[in-house]
């Protein structure tokens, strides 16, 4: 053999086994077969959105009414109902899954661990209309104290000013009921797990060598968890945030049991009377006319334009962080 021959790379025999060909084909068929599903539903939205947004043009993004009888249909207000709903549930469960998830991957210990991961994992499991309900009988009652206690205190923020007074000698409790800030809580104990088991993940990958380097160094764990896991699943937080952002625009059954559905642009998510586009959809989908029936997938396909943006950036932001490579959500 001459030397210039043994510089040249060796080429590598790779054939692969049928089982796993198979398998390769199998799993690249299923994955064609969601994207296309996925397009499907949004080119079938768009198709039957077409009628609403010819007929109302870009007034039915800025029309808060819904009445169809007067010729009146808009998702302005029901809008800004999802996104209250929404913010408000992930104030709520934005730090709840960040301790769960931090307690679990560094303070547990090893035994409790996977009892921790399999309860948290079970509120996933947990239908929705059971959080619809605990929400409107259990929940409410006591969260309207709170309503109110917020509007005594911090009234000169909008978000939190109601049309009453809170110092009557009778107040009246049914203007906090029903309310965004009580649907919003429902939902964030439905969006905590999802948000909790990404960045869980996200922080199981931390490198062990710059855990013990930073303890090595006379860091304490929590001084250990703010140098190098934080930093480290930044990405993982704020891409199992924004899943959970997604998650809490469309829900839908917990929210119809809890609001009572209101057309009124109004940023006051104390105050009784919202909607969403989920819960406008669950509502007025039975008895929708067929022009009501179009301007209801019209609201759909907004809803689905806007979850299918948020998880697609919350993807991004997770794959280009350090601990993204691993990380599946």
């Amino acid at each position: 053999m001459q030397p210039a021959e043994l510089d040249l790379p060796r080429e590598l025999g790779g054939s692969r086994s049928p089982s796993d060909r198979i398998f390769e084909f199998t799993a690249r068929g299923i994955g064609i077969m969601v994207l296309g599903i996925t397009g499907s539903i949004g080119v079938f939205l768009a198709y039957q959105a077409y009628p609403t947004i010819q007929r109302y043009g870009l007034g039915f993004f800025t029309e808060s009414a819904w009445s169809p009888d007067q010729g009146k249909l808009g998702i302005a207000a029901v809008l800004l109902g999802t996104f209250s709903v929404a913010f408000v549930a992930l104030f709520f469960a934005f730090p709840l899954a960040l301790g769960t998830a931090l307690y679990i991957s560094e303070y547990a210990p090893p035994r409790f661990k996977s009892t921790c991961v399999s309860l948290i994992d079970l509120m996933a499991a947990v239908p929705s209309i059971i959080y619809g309900l605990w929400g409107f009988f259990l929940l409410q009652p006591h969260v309207i104290h709170v309503s109110r206690w917020l509007h005594q205190n911090l009234s000169f923020i909008p978000f939190f000013k109601v049309e009453t007074d809170p110092d009557a000698a009778v107040w009246a409790q049914t203007r906090y009921t029903a309310s965004a800030f009580i649907a919003g809580i429902a939902v964030a104990m439905m969006v905590l797990p999802m948000a909790c088991a990404v960045m869980r993940e996200v922080f199981s990958q931390t490198p062990v060598g710059e855990k013990e380097a930073a303890l090595a160094l006379g860091s304490t764990r929590w001084g250990m968890i703010r140098a190098v896991v934080i930093p480290f699943g930044r990405g993982g937080i704020i891409g199992g945030t924004m899943l959970s952002l997604g998650r809490a625009l469309g829900e839908t059954i917990a929210v119809v049991l809890i609001i009572s559905p209101a057309f009124v642009i109004k940023p006051r998510i104390l105050e009784v009377g919202t909607n969403t586009i989920s819960g406008l959809i669950a509502g007025r989908f039975g008895e929708a006319t067929s022009t009501q029936l179009s301007a209801l997938l019209t609201a759909g396909f907004v809803l689905f334009v806007i979850t299918l943006l948020i998880n697609t950036l919350a993807a991004i932001i997770v794959s280009r962080g350090r601990s993204g490579a691993g990380t599946d959500i």
